[in-house]
C-alpha cells in the first residue's frame, strides 16, 4: 500500500479556507471599534461574525471527518521523536481550538438571548433563557481560545517555514495547492 506524501485537494482547500476564516472572524471582532455604539454597522459586523462562525463550524466538522477518514501524510524520518511529538501536540491543539471556538460562540450567542442566523438564510432560536453571568464566562473562554489559536497557528506557520527554509524538507509543500 502506498503511503501518502501530500494532503488531498479537499484537505488543502479546508486548511487554507479555515485559515482565511479565522483571520476574517478575528478582524470582524474588532471591526466595530471604528463605529459608535448603536450604529447599524456594529450589528452588521456581529451578524457577519456569527454567520462566518457557523460556516467555520461546518467546515471544521468536514475537516475533522476527512482527517479521520484520510489521515495525514507521515512525518519525515529525519524528524526526531521530540519534533514528532511537538507536531502531533500542535495539531491536536489546533483541532481542539477549531472545535471549541465555534461551539463557545454558539453558546455565547444563545446565552446572550440571541438567535443564530446564517446570513439571513435560516435562524436557530436560543434553546434556553438568557444568562448574563454564563454569557460573560463563555465570552472570556471564547476570546481566550481565539487568541490562543492565533498564537498556535503562528507557531504552526513558523514551524512550516523552518522546515521549508532551514530543513529543506517537504512539510510545507505537501499542504500547498497543486502539489501531489
Amino acid at each position: 500500500m502506498a503511503v501518502a506524501t501530500t494532503y488531498t485537494s479537499a484537505q488543502k482547500f479546508l486548511h487554507w479556507t479555515l485559515f482565511v476564516l479565522v483571520v476574517l472572524l478575528y478582524a470582524l471582532t474588532y471591526g466595530d471599534a471604528f463605529y459608535s455604539r448603536g450604529d447599524p454597522a456594529v450589528a452588521l459586523f456581529w451578524r457577519l461574525h456569527i454567520s462566518f462562525g457557523l460556516l467555520l463550524a461546518a467546515l471544521v466538522f468536514w475537516r475533522v471527518v476527512l482527517r479521520g477518514l484520510r489521515g495525514a501524510p507521515g512525518l519525515p524520518s529525519e524528524m526526531s521523536a521530540p519534533e514528532r511529538a511537538a507536531a502531533k501536540v500542535g495539531h491536536l491543539i489546533l483541532y481542539v481550538l477549531l472545535v471549541a471556538i465555534p461551539v463557545l460562540g454558539i453558546l455565547l450567542t444563545w446565552f446572550r438571548g440571541d438567535a443564530l442566523s446564517f446570513f439571513g438564510l435560516f435562524t436557530i432560536p436560543a434553546p434556553f433563557a438568557p444568562d448574563r453571568t454564563t454569557a460573560r464566562t463563555i465570552r472570556e473562554l471564547h476570546s481566550l481560545c481565539a487568541n490562543g489559536i492565533l498564537i498556535v497557528a503562528g507557531l504552526h506557520a513558523l514551524a512550516a517555514l523552518y522546515h521549508h527554509l532551514i530543513r529543506r524538507d517537504a512539510i510545507l509543500t505537501r499542504m500547498l495547492p497543486g502539489n501531489r
